[in-house]
């Protein structure tokens, strides 16, 4: 049995420098990783995010293309009233 103990063994010695800047860093990736999480996580987040993206889509879209928006616009209020009228129209049939 040997005493000598091989480079791989040996505890690395590092200054109080070192170590505190390992320690900001590896809290700096933890902080990081958490914020992706939340970022992921948050509904209610996730809906305001989206819903401003959608709007300022529009806004850009009628900033560029007026008539294109205009159609946007036109589809959804047929698509609304189809809608409607099959839901007005299935109560009715019902009765």
């Amino acid at each position: 049995m040997s005493t000598d103990k091989s480079p791989e063994t040996t505890p690395e010695h590092r200054s109080t420098a070192e170590l505190r800047s390992e320690a900001d860093r590896a809290r700096s990736a933890l902080a990081g990783t958490l914020d992706a999480i939340e970022y992921k996580l948050n509904v209610p987040k996730q809906i305001k995010i989206n819903t401003r993206r959608f709007t300022l889509g529009l806004h850009r879209l009628g900033d560029d293309n007026p008539l294109a928006l205009a159609g946007v616009a036109l589809g959804a209020a047929a698509a609304a009233g189809t809608i409607v009228w099959w839901g007005v129209k299935t109560v009715l049939d019902r009765r």
